[in-house]
């Protein structure tokens, strides 16, 4: 039994080291961090309960790293130690015991919990308060040299701010880039033809150890001071009191720590950041949580690997490794054609992945995907996965682009060279139709409650409905007929139907999926026109006099209405009683006036228009986008980049119940 446990011993060491050679070396990951973790505690498992097969050697007794060739090595005073890793609040509680019974029961302690930036591990060297050398971590005992890199990040200081600095001090930290700098950083990348990073640390580590540093200079590195090293002279005595002292030298520290208590008080802020990691400019991957004392730190000391005093509390894994199985395509309500990753099932941020969006075909040309490939997924926020890169090219054959509608059978086509998408024109395509008759009941158009995905499905199969207009034509006989439908649900989704017929014009124009246009434009046109037949008459000319409408939305308008069957639509839904006229409200007060909003995110009092007309009743305007004209970002859940793009513009957010309270 002894030889097979050696042989997996042996074969989990090199395929650690391979990786760690990708990652720290190369800068190319082929595996996510928690599978790479999940390696390096199976080896330390098989070895603890095997101890004859421990080395000196081992990835589990040192500090994951390597030294890249092209740099002067130079060792650290003070061993750069990595963290041990907990996954769960149950585990950081262990931690947490274990920590109490080193102590001894009756001593008094707290913590300092911070933000555990997804960065690259630096340490920098000061003698008499003038930086001398910045290094990375390497393998925690020699890094590389990068001082000419380390020197081009502008938050880092060249001399210390202060009287009476130390002697010498080994100030260790966080480089890192934030996420509006690395997006803009791989546009470049990908319009250069180059390969793109995966991810900012990837990109912050392949700067880092680039051998000229005036490209390293263009890359807008950051850097966040955390830790101590090596030190001559006077300190202080915690860690949130050395916190405060790097902050007069100069330093940038994470504005997020702060100073627990106890471990109810770490549970909370972990919990707080594992919800709110979004709204943070860089990326983090989990919390620290370091014990304060200096004193009680000495007195814990350091594993082979890690030092007792501190753990990294680690959220779900938003990025993950898997294999390409196939891909599927699939048909939008305006025909457009997308790609679908199918994958083998695998975890990431807290959920099992199975399939990513490829956004379309030039993206599957772009990243030489094919089937059989191992891929990087990314899923950020609730957003839907997708296909970041390829890790390992295992895929025969390359990507043939369809020529059929994978619903109709009809041909598909690329109508203007200059655009992406391709398109399956036919009309009559089940499969648009199903997503025109699901957008046309959704809850910013016509609100049809009841009239949901199955439902419709079901609908079409049975060629109840063949458009939208055959909505209001459906019969209880009729959708008595579909599972699970009683008379009370019968009933209830025609009297959803019925309501829906009194919806404002606005929201019509929406529902009917017109290219381009959008909610904001439905209401702009709806106000403009009042009515349907002005709308369906109008001349483009008439359309290009209208601020908010473009040449793209204009011609989009023209080509709908130029269509016979669409007005044919039209003439149904109004001999079917469905409102045509848009009735403007005249403005209630002027609580608003002169103020812009843009709404983000999931409301949950309100829709997305009835905030906007809200918004239009109390004097104010609002956009779609957020711009330096912009007073107010009303943000509800699962907010995304106009969030982002409110802070670094300095515009005001305010969540719902603020938005309310000002409407009062």
């Amino acid at each position: 039994m002894s030889l097979p446990i050696k042989k997996e011993i042996t074969r989990l060491r090199e395929k650690i080291r391979k990786y760690d050679y990708l990652y720290y070396i190369l800068s190319q990951p082929q595996v996510s961090d928690k599978e790479y973790d999940d390696l390096l505690a199976k080896l330390k498992s098989l070895e603890e309960a095997h101890p004859q097969y421990r080395t000196g050697d081992s990835p589990t007794v040192r500090v994951s790293g390597g030294i890249s060739p092209g740099f002067k090595t130079v060792k650290h005073g003070v061993g750069m130690f990595s963290l041990d890793n907990t996954y769960s609040i149950d585990e950081l509680k262990e931690w947490d015991t274990r920590l109490r019974k080193g102590l001894g029961k009756e001593a008094v302690y707290n913590y300092v919990a911070e933000l555990k930036i997804d960065g690259v591990s630096a340490n920098l060297t000061y003698v008499k308060g003038k930086l001398a050398i910045g290094a990375t971590r390497g393998d925690g005992r020699t890094g590389e040299d990068v001082t000419a890199n380390i020197k081009t990040i502008r938050s880092i200081p060249l001399v210390l701010m202060g009287k009476e600095l130390p002697e010498l001090v080994e100030i260790r930290g966080e480089v890192y880039m934030e996420k509006e700098d690395f997006t803009r950083l791989n546009d470049e990348r990908q319009e250069a033809g180059e390969v793109i990073f995966a991810n900012p640390r990837n990109a912050t580590s392949g700067s880092l150890k680039l051998l000229d540093s005036s490209i390293v200079a263009k890359r807008h590195l950051n850097f966040l001071a955390h830790s101590l090293g090596a030190y001559q002279g006077k300190l202080a005595k915690s860690q949130w009191e050395f916190l405060g002292l790097l902050k007069e030298w100069g330093l940038r520290t994470d504005k997020h720590s702060v100073y627990c208590g106890d471990m109810e008080e770490v549970v909370a802020y972990c919990k707080k950041w594992q919800e709110k990691r979004e709204e943070v400019p860089y990326e983090i991957d989990g919390t620290v949580v370091k014990l304060n004392s200096f004193s009680q730190q000495k007195l814990l000391g350091f594993t082979a690997k890690s030092p007792r005093w501190a753990v990294a509390y680690k959220f779900p894994a938003r990025q993950a490794t898997t294999e390409l199985l196939d891909i599927k395509v699939n048909v939008g309500r305006t025909g457009v054609i997308t790609p679908t990753a199918e994958l083998k099932p695998v975890e990431c941020s807290g959920v099992i992945i199975s399939s990513a969006t490829l956004h379309n075909f030039d993206e599957i040309k772009r990243l030489k995907i094919r089937v059989g490939d191992r891929v990087l997924i990314e899923r950020a926020g609730d957003v839907i996965p997708k296909v970041v890169k390829v890790v390992q090219q295992k895929g025969k054959e390359e990507y043939v682009i369809p020529q059929q509608c994978p619903a109709c059978k009809e041909k598909i086509v690329k109508e203007k060279e200059e655009e992406v998408a391709f398109r399956c024109v036919n009309s009559d395509c089940p499969a648009q139709l199903e997503r025109s008759l699901l957008h046309f009941s959704s809850r910013d158009a016509m609100d049809i409650e009841g009239l949901g995905e199955a439902v419709i499905s079901q609908l079409v199969k049975l060629k109840y409905l063949k458009s939208l207009a055959d909505i209001y034509k459906l019969k209880i006989e009729q959708l008595l007929k579909l599972e699970l439908f009683k008379d009370k649900k019968a009933n209830n989704l025609l009297s959803g139907i019925q309501k829906s017929k009194s919806r404002d014009l606005s929201r019509l124009i929406f529902a009917l999926g017109i290219r381009h246009v959008g909610q904001k434009a439905a209401y702009t046109l709806a106000r403009e026109f009042g009515s349907m037949d002005k709308f369906m008459s109008v001349k483009l000319e008439d359309l290009d006099s209208i601020p908010e409408i473009g040449e793209i939305m204009a011609g989009s308008i023209r080509d709908y209405f130029g269509l016979g069957r669409n007005k044919k639509l039209i003439q149904e839904l109004k001999d079917s009683g469905v409102n045509m006229r848009q009735a403007l409200a005249e403005v209630k007060t002027n609580k608003l006036t002169n103020k812009t909003f843009v709404f983000t995110g999931e409301l949950k009092g309100f829709s997305r228009s009835e905030a906007e007309e809200l918004v239009r009743l109390s004097g104010g305007e609002f956009s779609s986008s957020v711009s330096n004209k912009t007073d107010f970002v009303v943000a509800g859940e699962s907010a995304g980049s106009k969030l982002e793009k409110a802070r670094e513009l300095g515009v005001k957010i305010i969540g719902e119940n603020e938005f309310k309270e000002m409407l009062k």
